[in-house]
């Protein structure tokens, strides 16, 4: 795990590459894409940088649209992508929730929810009758009808983040609670209902890191291709025919081994990228390990922002720790999609 002053450095690497606006791009110089964004603004409540944190989310509410989405992809002021990703927007409750668990602040809850509830009203609008959910729509409001197993998985800790901060502002919202229940019914059970992409090791372990399974059919899913994907002693392929290991989502399997209670192998995997790691506490995004190369050649924000959350989550530092942990309440008994 991380020392103190190794997390504050990489907390301050963040930092560096946060805009005056508010806006953390992938990279300096690099595009924004919301869901990145507000990871690595998690990553800064963990660090201890709380004004750069909030400053990330009032960045997020000042530049959400009318319907509650954000553009896909934009660079400074300039739209490059207009296209709604509904994950991405559904992310927004996730990191809200986590900064009122690592602050307290219910002030910050209130000033948030507004944006929150326009961002997971827009995301159950887009439900399928099975439950999943289309995971994009374009300009003119037409959903892109193919959901996937890594988006939709991080819409449903979305729905049970955004569910928990509206208890606590006593709000609640039966149609999120209902939304969150059918899709997440879909995750388990439906599984045919979503476009396969049996390549990204994303695919693989985020229903587990999202709360959609636990127990025995978590660990029988992790086992099932960890050989395929976990590079002993450098981390895990993003994808399992490449020769590239990549931080990120390696410190995400980190997170998804400590929600089901494998710690020692989490600090393993944690332990294991941190070959990118920069004397400035910076991390590079991955390595191509047939021949040594750092690729791509860039430093990433949200990099930085998966280590310090996976340390926290080892380390119980904050009281975001368990935030993916507690990620799965049990489906409704009686719960039934509409097909």
């Amino acid at each position: 795990m991380l020392t103190r002053a190794q997390a504050l450095a990489t907390g301050a690497a963040i930092a560096r590459m946060q805009e005056p606006s508010g806006q953390i791009p992938w990279f300096p110089g690099g595009h924004t894409d919301p869901w990145d964004h507000v990871e690595s603004a998690m990553g800064l409540a963990v660090a201890g940088f709380r004004p750069e944190a909030e400053a990330a989310y009032a960045w997020s509410a000042s530049t959400q649209r009318r319907d509650g989405s954000w553009p896909m992809r934009v660079r400074g002021h300039r739209v490059e992508d207009p296209t709604t990703d509904i994950n991405f927007c559904a992310y927004i409750a996730v990191g809200v929730w986590h900064h009122v668990q690592v602050t307290g602040d219910m002030g910050f809850a209130r000033r948030m929810w507004p944006t929150v509830r326009r961002a997971l009203d827009l995301t159950v609008s887009m439900q399928a009758p099975g439950g999943e959910i289309w995971w994009a729509r374009d300009t003119r409001g037409r959903p892109h009808r193919e959901a996937l197993v890594t988006g939709s998985s991080s819409i449903r800790l979305g729905l049970i983040c955004g569910i928990r901060l509206a208890d606590s502002l006593d709000a609640p919202q039966p149609e999120w609670e209902l939304a969150c229940a059918q899709l997440h019914h879909a995750l388990e059970h439906r599984t045919e209902a979503f476009t396969p992409k049996p390549q990204y090791s994303m695919d693989w372990y985020y229903p587990v890191l999202c709360g959609a399974l636990r127990g025995d059919a978590a660990r029988e899913r992790l086992a099932s291709r960890w050989n395929d994907f976990v590079v002993p002693g450098l981390g895990i392929r993003c994808v399992d025919h490449k020769p590239w290991v990549t931080g990120a989502e390696t410190c995400e399997l980190s997170l998804a081994l400590t929600a089901i209670g494998d710690t020692d192998e989490a600090r393993k995997q944690l332990a294991a990228m941190q070959h990118l790691r920069d004397p400035d506490g910076t991390y590079w995004t991955g390595l191509v390990f047939s021949d040594g190369k750092r690729w791509p050649v860039e430093v990433s924000s949200w990099t930085s922002a998966a280590v310090l959350l996976a340390a926290d989550a080892l380390a119980g530092t904050t009281g975001g720790a368990r935030l993916f942990t507690d990620a799965a309440p049990a489906e409704p008994e009686g719960v039934r999609s509409n097909a």
